[in-house]
């Protein structure tokens, strides 16, 4: 049905009645892109930015103006900005973005409309990697999820119909009616692997790397005391915890140890995934 209605010309009077009735998926279009793409079960489809938007700003001012918010042509300057940056921004990120177009508004005022924003659905906001507060589009009926590089920060978003299913199955397999759910997977993007070198000091490594210890920059003496705790060169060992401080521990057959800072610097390591090449 919401392929027949868009191909048919239909406008998007109420999209979230409309996308209700199918399953899809809405993939993040390319920078410069004007259309979104949205996957349903009987093809693909695109939808252009123009017509959501022009939706989002008509149930802004509807929804704003009944709860008679003050400043409105202000509140939908800022609505307007935020609609044309395709990233995950925060609120100094946003506060530039409406200086950049010549709004000088006060911060708390920016911070206030986001957070009517927000509990309007008009914008999310979410806490990748326990950094700073982000604020991206929420359009009705679209659902995504994100990949987040450790490394540069790059938030890539993503979705998935088969991926999607299976989660409803899933819940459905255990007695459990899903209402919502969210997805982050953290790791490198390949931009950061392809500049990375080849041996990196076990410091380092981020939580999660599945690495193989190369070799040492140190005497026998490092090497006596890296036996002596179990490891040696050429173990395939994950990093359990390393807050860039201190201690940092590690895995390896199924045994946590404890490294030093001093040492961890000290103890080259290289990706598994590469050594298998």
């Amino acid at each position: 049905m919401l392929l027949e209605h868009i191909k048919g010309g239909g406008r998007l009077s109420d999209p979230a009645k409309v996308f209700s009735s199918a399953l899809f998926c809405v993939e993040e279009a390319p920078a410069g892109s004007r259309e979104y793409s949205v996957r349903g079960g009987t093809g693909q489809v695109s939808i252009s930015r123009k017509k959501i938007h022009e939706h989002e700003k008509e149930q802004f001012k509807k929804l704003f103006q009944r709860e008679n918010a003050e400043n409105f042509p202000d509140r939908m300057k800022i609505l307007e900005v935020f609609l044309h940056t395709e990233r995950h921004v925060t609120l100094d990120e946003l506060a530039g973005l409406l200086r950049d177009a010549g709004y000088r508004l006060d911060p708390d005022f920016v911070k206030d409309t986001l957070k009517l924003m927000c509990d309007f659905s008009f914008a999310q906001r979410s806490r990748f990697n326990n950094g700073e507060i982000r604020y991206e589009h929420r359009h009705l009926g679209m659902h995504h999820d994100h990949m987040i590089c450790v490394k540069c920060g790059k938030i890539k978003e993503f979705a998935n119909d088969e991926l999607e299913s299976l989660q409803v199955r899933i819940a459905d397999d255990n007695g459990f009616h899903m209402l919502q759910h969210k997805m982050e997977i953290y790791g490198i993007c390949r931009e950061c692997l392809e500049s990375r070198v080849q041996f990196i000091p076990l410091s380092s490594a981020k939580p999660g790397e599945k690495l193989v210890i190369r070799g040492l920059k140190g005497g026998p003496q490092l090497r006596m005391r890296l036996m002596a705790m179990g490891l040696r060169t050429g173990d395939r060992i994950e990093v359990i915890t390393n807050t860039g401080t201190g201690q940092m521990v590690i895995a390896a057959d199924y045994n946590r140890y404890v490294i030093g800072r001093e040492m961890a610097q000290k103890v080259l390591v290289q990706s598994a995934s590469a050594g298998n090449h």
